[in-house]
């Protein structure tokens, strides 16, 4: 499991080998079912999770029952409701398991101990914090400005794996657009080529 999260890491930090032997130290491995919650609407988040095998999202469901998707988290993700783990606050969204999965969970006192321990781990941290920060931007922009195609091939090209994993559905609440448009884009693509 901690490969994974060394891998991810190594992508924008160096670690020593020090570091890697005192990390497991603050993680605690976590399996989720397909469909059970890692959080849900109204909890407290107590952990970051990092996850090193499977798939969930995070999402709300509005007084009418829809659901509206915010972040998709696989394989060298991390996920969480960061507003509520921060400020203890009730969480704003569900997160579950779209597959079985593998997490590495970290809790607050952790985390800031983590990175007293690994001071390395602090800027690793805040690349990830500057990095969501400009790709939540991009969406924002992206939302009210492509359209409901272009947001999709927008979508399909920055991870071309992600069709075969997430139901049409679930793509077209990411999208904010109703199954049938996406089913009306998908064919005029196809047609087209």
């Amino acid at each position: 499991m901690f490969d994974v999260l060394f891998s991810h890491i190594q992508e924008k930090v160096s670690l020593t080998e020090a570091d890697k032997a005192t990390m497991p130290n603050f993680f605690i491995p976590k399996k989720l079912r397909k469909r059970q919650y890692l959080l849900e609407e109204g909890e407290v988040c107590k952990s970051l999770a990092f996850v090193t095998k499977g798939l969930l999202r995070t999402y709300n469901v509005d007084g009418k029952g829809n659901e509206h998707m915010n972040v998709f988290g696989w394989e060298g993700w991390w996920i969480s409701d960061f507003n509520s783990f921060l400020s203890e606050e009730p969480a704003l969204f569900n997160i579950d398991a779209i597959e079985d999965c593998e997490l590495l969970l970290i809790s607050k006192v952790d985390y800031e101990a983590l990175t007293i321990a690994v001071p390395v781990m602090d800027r690793y941290f805040r690349i990830l914090y500057q990095n969501s920060i400009v790709t939540k931007e991009r969406r924002l922009m992206s939302s009210v400005t492509h359209t409901a195609e272009e947001k999709y091939l927008e979508l399909i090209e920055s991870n071309s794996k992600i069709a075969e994993r997430l139901s049409q559905n679930l793509i077209a609440s990411y999208l904010g657009i109703a199954p049938e448009t996406l089913s009306r884009i998908k064919k005029n693509l196809s047609s087209r080529r």
